[in-house]
């Protein structure tokens, strides 16, 4: 089995004197794993995430109380983890130390994020499915990362999402992995969470407060160094707190005990109380200014093989009631709007076949420069 994290970038820094564009704190230690990306374990009750003037009030919650049974997933891949990466002390979480230029480029993405709660978005092509026959507890899926070429003001990425919408307003949570080389000045593979609250802005990762990091080794956010042709693996789950009514984002394990990364507190949103009216999963591009869409999945029509193009699987929801189903029990609406430049396959299993991937479709496509608005 390959290794899909470079190990040979990993340096480890210690340090008693940094002061962050976004917080005074002092961090217990930092990790320094590539040049330009540092992360700092800071004290968990003095983390960015609680500065937000909603939270005032809130209490920690350490871990999910939500009960879920474990799905068999069997494709003998490599899942994203950086757990060899950072392990912060205990009672420190991994923040990730942002830039001007970072925390300026966020607020600007964040503006224009798409989701399917907003109007169609000129030069933004999707393809996935979702269901709006709320409500829904949360969201998981099994689903491939790739190295793409992606120009600079071009954004390609794959997430799951809840959301739910009231005239003019939007709650919306949506996590998964990105090349964003606008935001994060790098062609890279990026993990990322995205949230839009009650104050109607949007806020990546924890360039703003109102994310809680709770994981000291598996931050929010974070890098993800794939070789070409070579996938990842994300196994995600979005999930309201059945005791509290946080949203939880955790990282599903194989082979070991499964990670909550942290949460957005039920604080930030007015509209996901009672869980949320829809939830999605696909794949999302942005073309650049010149109406150049970039390639979506890992660039492949979905025509051939189920590992051959951009692959979901696994795709589950908690119903009202904290069940797991999957998402097809619910009436599913396809998802995809340029037939041209990207392609969406619903898996089929034969009669009497073992199928070890629930509910799956394949999807993504080249781009090109004839996408269509």
């Amino acid at each position: 089995m390959s290794t899909i994290i470079m190990m040979n970038l990993i340096s480890l820094l210690f340090s008693t004197a940094i002061v962050h564009s976004n917080q005074s704190t002092v961090p217990l230690r930092s990790f320094k794993i590539s040049e330009n990306v540092t992360y700092d374990c800071i004290d968990i009750y003095k983390q960015p995430g609680l500065e937000h003037p909603l939270l005032k009030t809130h209490k920690i919650q350490m871990k999910s109380s939500i009960s879920r049974n474990e799905l068999k997933m069997q494709t003998g891949k490599n899942e994203t983890s950086n757990k060899r990466k950072i392990v912060c002390p205990n009672g420190t979480v991994p923040i990730l130390r942002n830039t001007k230029e970072y925390v300026t480029n966020s607020q600007v993405f964040a503006e224009k994020h798409f989701h399917p709660l907003s109007a169609d978005s000129p030069g933004t092509h999707i393809a996935g499915v979702r269901s709006s026959i709320g409500p829904f507890r949360g969201v998981q899926a099994w689903f491939s990362a790739n190295a793409l070429n992606v120009g600079k003001d071009q954004v390609s990425y794959s997430h799951i999402y809840i959301g739910s919408g009231s005239e003019n307003q939007v709650n919306y949570i949506s996590a998964g992995w990105t090349i964003n080389p606008g935001l994060y000045g790098d062609q890279r593979v990026w993990a990322f969470g995205f949230w839009k609250g009650k104050d109607g802005k949007g806020c990546y990762n924890t360039a703003c407060s109102g994310f809680v990091q709770v994981s000291k080794v598996i931050p929010i956010v974070e890098p993800i160094d794939l070789k070409p042709g070579v996938p990842g693996w994300f196994r995600y789950f979005i999930h309201q707190d059945i005791n509290t009514g946080n949203w939880w984002i955790t990282q599903l394990m194989q082979k070991s005990p499964d990670v909550d990364i942290g949460y957005w507190p039920k604080e930030l949103f007015n509209l996901l109380e009672n869980g949320a009216n829809m939830v999605g999963v696909g794949g999302v591009v942005q073309a650049s200014r010149s109406g150049s869409s970039p390639p979506m999945g890992n660039g492949n029509f979905p025509n051939g093989g189920r590992l051959d193009s951009g692959l979901f699987s696994n795709i589950d929801v908690l119903n009202s009631n904290y069940e797991q189903r999957k998402i097809n029990s619910f009436p599913v609406e396809n998802l995809l709007d340029s037939e041209k430049c990207y392609g969406l396959r619903i898996g089929t299993v034969k009669p009497f076949h073992r199928n070890h991937l629930g509910f799956f479709f394949n999807y993504g496509g080249p781009g090109g420069n004839s996408c269509g608005v």
